[in-house]
Formats: C-alpha cells, sequence, structure tokens
C-alpha cells in the first residue's frame, strides 16, 4: 500500500508541476487556457475556479489514468476561434512567447528539483560517514593504495580544486560521476578526521564504464563505508554458534589476516571454502575486554553460480553516521549545483543509449519507479524528497529532448521557425509526430521490459 501510496503521489506532483509551468506562463503571455489536466480518459474531478485573470475560463481537471497531462490552449489549429478571442490564440502568438510556454514545463521540473534539494539540503540528511572500508581485492583502489579505515578529507577531479567530502554519499556521487565520465578522482586521506592527509588517485578513466550498477564500485573497490567487524543476531545452530560466538563480538583476525572492518570480514567469510568444503579457520575475537581464540568452521552455501562460505550471523555493525546540513544561501546553491549535475549525467548518458556506448538497460519504466518510490518513502521524508527530485530532474530532461511528441521537439520547430522565417508544413509535423510516437512508444516497451526483468530477477 505505501508503495501505491507513494507513487501515486510522485506521479501527481510531478505532472501537475510540469503542467502548472506551461500553464502559467501560458497566462502571462495573455493565452487563453480552456483546461488543466492531469492525467488522461475520464474525468474525476472537475472544478472551474470563480477568480481568474482577465479572459481566463480554464477548467481543472483530474482524471483516471495518471501518466501524464496536458494543457489545451486556445488555438484555430485545433477549432474555430472568435475574432474577440484571437489575441489570445496561442498560434497567434509571437514566437518568443510559444516557444517559452512549451519550454516552461520542463523548466519547472527542474526548479522542483531545486526546491527539493535545497529543502533536504536546509533539513539536513544522515548519512555515513565518510570513512572507507577495506577495497575489493584487486580493484583500483587497492592498487592505488587504499587499505581500510582512511578517512577521506577531501575529493575532487583530477585537474581541478578539490571540495571537502561531508559524508560517504558525498563521495559515492563523485565516483559514480567521474566513472561515468571518464575522469580519475583524486582524493585526499588520513588515519583520522583531523590527521595529516596524504593524496591517491583514483585513475577512474581506466574503468570504461557504462552503467552505474554495484558492479561499478566493485570495480572502483569503495563499495561501502568503514564499519567494526563485530557480530550480531547469531542464529541458534549455526555455524556462529556452534564456534561459540555471541553477539557483540568485535572480530580482530581470522587466521593470519588482521580484519579491518566488517565488509572485510565478510569477504573472508566468503571465501572460506574449497571446492564444496569449508575451511577451518581460528578466529581472535574481542569480548568484554578479554581476547578469545575460536575455531570457526562456515557452512557451504550457493550464491548464484558460486559457492561460498556462510556462518548464520549479521555480520558488520552499521557505519558511523553525520548529520549532513547546510545553511540558506548555501544549501540553495547545491541544490542548484545537484540539478545540474544529474541534468547533465542524465543527458550523457541518455546520449550514450542512441549510440550504443551505453546498455539499454537503463532505461526505467513506471514499475521500477513505483519499487523506488515505495522503498524511498519506506526509509523517511528525505529519502523521498530525494527521490521525488531525482525522478522530476529526469521528467525534465526527457521533456527537453529534440523529439517530436515532447516539448523538445516542438522547440525544435520553433528554432526552425526563427531560423528560416516560416513554420514547419503541416505535413512534416504529422509525419514527425508519427514518427516521435514510434520512438516513444518503442523507448516504453524496452522500459516496460526492463521493469519486469528486474522484478523477477
Amino acid at each position: 500500500m505505501l508503495t501505491v501510496i507513494a507513487f501515486a503521489v510522485a506521479l501527481g506532483v510531478l505532472i501537475a508541476v510540469h503542467e502548472y509551468g506551461h500553464y502559467r506562463v501560458a497566462v502571462a503571455c495573455g493565452v487563453k487556457v480552456l483546461r488543466f489536466s492531469v492525467g488522461f480518459g475520464r474525468p474525476l474531478l472537475r472544478w472551474q475556479p470563480k477568480i481568474q485573470r482577465q479572459g481566463q475560463a480554464t477548467e481543472f481537471v483530474i482524471c483516471a489514468f495518471p501518466l501524464g497531462g496536458y494543457v489545451k490552449m486556445l488555438d484555430e489549429r485545433e477549432g474555430p476561434v472568435a475574432p474577440a478571442e484571437l489575441p489570445m490564440a496561442f498560434n497567434l502568438k509571437p514566437l518568443r512567447y510559444r516557444a517559452a510556454v512549451v519550454a516552461a514545463g520542463p523548466l519547472a521540473n527542474l526548479l522542483l528539483a531545486v526546491v527539493l534539494y535545497s529543502i533536504v539540503n536546509w533539513s539536513g540528511v544522515h548519512e555515513p560517514k565518510a570513512v572507507l572500508a577495506s577495497p575489493v581485492p584487486g580493484s583500483i583502489a587497492e592498487r592505488a593504495g587504499i587499505r581500510g579505515g582512511e578517512w577521506v578529507q577531501r575529493a575532487g577531479f583530477a585537474g581541478e580544486e578539490q571540495a571537502e567530502v561531508l559524508s560517504f554519499e558525498t563521495l559515492r556521487w563523485l565516483l559514480t560521476r567521474g566513472a561515468l565520465d571518464a575522469r580519475d578522482v583524486l582524493l585526499t586521506v588520513a588515519s583520522r578526521p583531523d590527521g595529516a592527509g596524504r593524496d591517491l588517485v583514483l585513475p577512474l578513466s581506466t574503468l570504461k564504464a557504462n552503467d552505474a550498477d554495484p558492479q561499478l564500485f566493485q570495480r572502483i573497490g569503495i563499495a561501502s563505508p568503514w564499519t567494526r567487524a563485530v557480530i550480531g543476531d547469531v542464529l541458534p545452530e549455526s555455524a556462529a554458534a556452534r564456534a561459540g560466538l555471541q553477539n557483540g563480538d568485535l572480530v580482530l583476525r581470522v587466521g593470519e589476516t588482521p580484519v579491518v572492518d566488517g565488509h572485510q570480514l565478510r569477504l573472508l567469510i566468503r571465501a572460506s571454502v574449497r571446492g564444496q568444503e569449508p575451511i577451518a579457520n581460528t578466529w581472535r575475537v574481542e569480548r568484554e575486554g578479554q581476547t578469545l581464540n575460536l575455531t570457526v568452521v562456515p557452512e557451504v552455501k550457493p550464491d548464484g553460480t558460486q559457492i561460498v562460505g556462510r556462518i548464520g550471523a549479521y555480520v558488520g555493525a552499521a557505519p558511523e553516521m553525520t548529520i549532513v546540513r547546510h545553511g540558506p544561501l548555501d544549501g540553495l546553491w547545491k541544490g542548484v549545483e545537484r540539478t545540474w549535475e544529474v541534468s547533465l549525467l542524465t543527458l550523457r548518458m541518455m546520449g550514450r543509449m542512441v549510440i550504443g556506448e551505453v546498455s539499454l538497460k537503463n532505461l526505467s519504466g513506471p514499475l521500477t519507479i513505483a519499487d523506488y518510490a515505495g522503498k524511498s518513502a519506506s526509509l523517511g521524508i528525505t529519502q523521498y524528497l530525494v527521490f521525488l527530485a531525482l525522478i522530476s530532474v529526469s521528467l525534465g530532461v526527457l521533456n527537453l529532448l529534440p523529439l517530436p511528441v515532447l516539448d523538445g521537439g516542438h522547440l525544435m520547430y520553433y528554432l526552425w521557425e526563427g531560423l528560416t522565417g516560416r513554420g514547419v508544413s503541416e505535413i512534416w509535423i504529422d509525419r514527425l509526430q508519427r514518427g516521435g510516437v514510434a520512438v516513444l512508444l518503442a523507448m516504453m516497451f524496452v522500459a516496460l521490459f526492463n521493469d519486469v526483468t528486474r522484478l523477477l530477477g
């Protein structure tokens, strides 16, 4: 139920804001708006405000099918217009007015993203501290000299000015951009927050990354923040229980390998198998100030195509958290920055899909969006606002693409009109619209196929 409600609220807000952008600028430009609709199909609710700007008599409607909306304006191409209302017809307005009305919808979505990101920045969000877990063996991070437990003080793209890293999520976003843009990242790390720093370069330009998936961060080697290597929730009759492990035990060593954090301990447990047989190891643990040696024999379990070790206990504590909060102006500016960065990244990914550099599996449809809406809402209002901002950016960028039937396609018509002095003919508009609908339907089919594959797979 939470997923359904969160998805419905997200759709309603994003569509209403988009259409309100068109509506508000149309009214400001003196265009008569006949209907403002959120959704398509049979109207569920309709009303007409008593107080409207002179000449306006807009009907507001909420319809049964929520995947979209529209603003219907007075236009000679859609029906006869009374001579007295010709000055308010959309098609007779100057080019700059028509372009402004069309562009206002996507820009409203981008502005909403700025507002949402700013609200999150002002209210503050709990995020893991920027402390690195032990790197994935053989990864870029390990080769760069990261061992685990380092505090990241500053970071940035190589050749550019570094900025303070406020949380692990800040670092993760920088790594995502660096990997997808093929840019090296410079880190300044230290053994403690105020310690003397040393510089490390992560050559992400060598990754040739196409997808921002979990495997990407495995290849980088920075998959999670640092956590204490403690044992929790030991299951009865499990390998951990048979070995004598207890909740709260801090693991110091597995065999001859010192344990840095929970991530490394999980990897060591998974690797404690040889073929189909478990490998027994002596664990050194700290319990209530005392050091104990315990022999742990993991259970052998299948994990996809691999055979791995399991001990039947929760491994690793929750990461240490910090509150990231910004002042009024700084929070607003960072909201603008994040919206700009996400917009550019979205546009680049779409472009790389078109030329075949990025898999079409990155396209997501309504099922995935609904799933993420529910998950983000379950984590709290802050995560839900971040989700709304991300989808709002995606909607804004998508609608600005030069594809007929989208706002960007209409802007291309106006660009042609501005350059040549004449509008695109009705015949060509009809042909382009048909082609645009075909491309859009194909994208929707691929996105829906990806949704089903993710949910089943």
